[in-house]
């Protein structure tokens, strides 16, 4: 038997070779690492949203702090104390005339002045009674006091 007939004889016995074997060997555990890289990296994934969204919290924090302290130093110093005195407290200087505008479009309506009431009399004023007495025995209009 030659050698050709040797190795055809032997793909159809279904008998491997110990390359065919080592190649199946690393290609199951090359399958196996691999799932389970792939499983760790899945694992981490929602670990790493979790890092990223409490960094981004943290920076904002930080931004925050940085505004507050900036406010704070403002609020300490004299120029806020005199631009409070000025704008809210309406305090002036020396010298200063206090002017506050008023805007033309805030839509103010005047307060209506109430007219006086006048009493006006439709009918003629009763005359006293003793007025009608002396009509009645003189026959002439009474004397006026």
């Amino acid at each position: 038997m030659t050698e050709k007939e040797h190795s055809s004889e032997r793909k159809r016995s279904g008998q491997l070779s110990g390359v065919q074997i080592m190649f199946a060997a690393i290609l199951g555990i090359g399958l196996f690492l691999a799932i389970g890289l792939s499983q760790r990296i899945a694992a981490g994934q929602p670990l790493q949203d979790a890092y990223d969204r409490v960094e981004a919290e943290i920076e904002a924090l930080r931004q925050e702090q940085a505004e507050l302290l900036a406010t704070r130093d403002f609020v300490q110093s004299d120029a806020f104390v005199e631009r409070w005195a000025r704008d809210e407290g309406k305090m002036l200087r020396p010298g200063e005339v206090l002017i506050i505008p008023v805007p033309a479009s805030a839509g103010v309506e005047p307060t209506p002045i109430p007219e006086p009431e006048i009493p006006v009399e439709t009918t003629p004023p009763e005359p006293e009674p003793w007025m009608l007495w002396w009509a009645l025995f003189f026959d002439s209009p009474p004397p006026e006091f």
